[in-house]
């Protein structure tokens, strides 16, 4: 798997990340370790979890799975804090308090004494920025972080931390897809000014760009459970005429859908990895046997038009 630079730092990520969203609640142990160990076999390095992840369950379990799957120091290791979910009720505290606190229970849980990427998970309009950067900044002077970074930021919420944290933020991480196009219009400049890379989530079109939900919607999805409103807004409309344009473009390539559609977005400015959050074995194979090829230009044109 190819490995690339996050933004102009030093910190080599792989261009797919393991994302753990639903491991220890739709992901059992059994099938998070099968998950990670076909990962790290195909050249994977960068695993993503965050403190509300299966209100912490994903951090044990990958703190269970270290040193006996893969060893630490083979792994780059992200989480995020400022977001908790406590009995189904989300709470956002990116203040300086809550921020540290989440990254003490990380490592603990986690059974590392380091994060090689911290993020602040989401934007909080009740802290000071100032607070919430000095709080990045102490993780990665106290050595407990070696990189930090932002998650789900506007564009010109980027620009201010950028300026306001010097050089700690090295990443953000933001929804992008072919289905989600948004972060063209700031994010992606902003990063690409501030020397930022980024860390696409959400880059399958939360599973509909596998054209597994052409017609259909399979009773094993996301689609079809509890989490239906996730999945929901990319299922019609232009969403549909998309995934149609992209299961055309990859007939005649002989690819996969997901195959072009994770080549087309790796190959996005500031780009430096896609994270992929499968919930079964079978699902990460099929993405591990992309080629991941750069797409010819005028298929990548064509996809283009119709996404934009």
């Amino acid at each position: 798997m190819q490995q690339r630079f996050l933004g102009h730092s030093g910190l080599r990520v792989s261009t797919l990340s393991l994302g753990t969203m639903t491991w220890g609640s739709g992901t059992d142990e059994d099938q998070c370790r099968d998950l990670l160990g076909s990962y790290v076999a195909a050249g994977g390095t960068v695993v993503d979890t965050a403190v509300s992840y299966g209100e912490g369950r994903s951090e044990a379990i990958i703190g269970e799975l270290l040193g006996d799957v893969v060893p630490r120091a083979d792994l780059v290791l992200v989480s995020k804090a400022g977001i908790e979910r406590r009995d189904g009720k989300r709470m956002v505290d990116c203040s300086r308090r809550g921020l540290l606190a989440g990254l003490d229970a990380s490592l603990a849980r986690l059974g590392t004494d380091y994060l090689d990427l911290w993020l602040a998970h989401t934007w909080d309009p009740h802290v000071p920025l100032a607070e919430t950067m000095s709080a990045l900044d102490h993780a990665v002077q106290s050595g407990r972080v070696r990189y930090a970074g932002i998650s789900n930021y506007a564009g010109w919420q980027l620009a201010k931390a950028a300026l306001s944290s010097g050089s700690t933020l090295v990443a953000e991480q933001v929804e992008y897809s072919l289905l989600n196009r948004a972060a063209e219009a700031e994010v992606v400049p902003a990063a690409e000014d501030a020397g930022i890379g980024l860390m696409a989530w959400g880059p399958l079109g939360r599973g509909v760009l596998t054209g597994k939900y052409r017609g259909q919607i399979p009773a094993d999805s996301r689609g079809a459970g509890e989490h239906a409103s996730y999945v929901e807004p990319y299922l019609s409309g232009p969403g549909s005429r998309v995934a149609e344009a992209l299961v055309t473009a990859a007939k005649g390539l002989d690819r996969a859908p997901l195959d072009v559609a994770l080549s087309w977005l790796l190959d996005r400015p500031a780009m430096a990895s896609a994270v992929v959050g499968p919930r079964t074995p079978a699902q990460l194979q099929s993405i591990l046997s992309a080629s991941l090829e750069p797409l010819p230009e005028q298929i990548s044109a064509v996809l283009d038009e119709v996404s934009g």
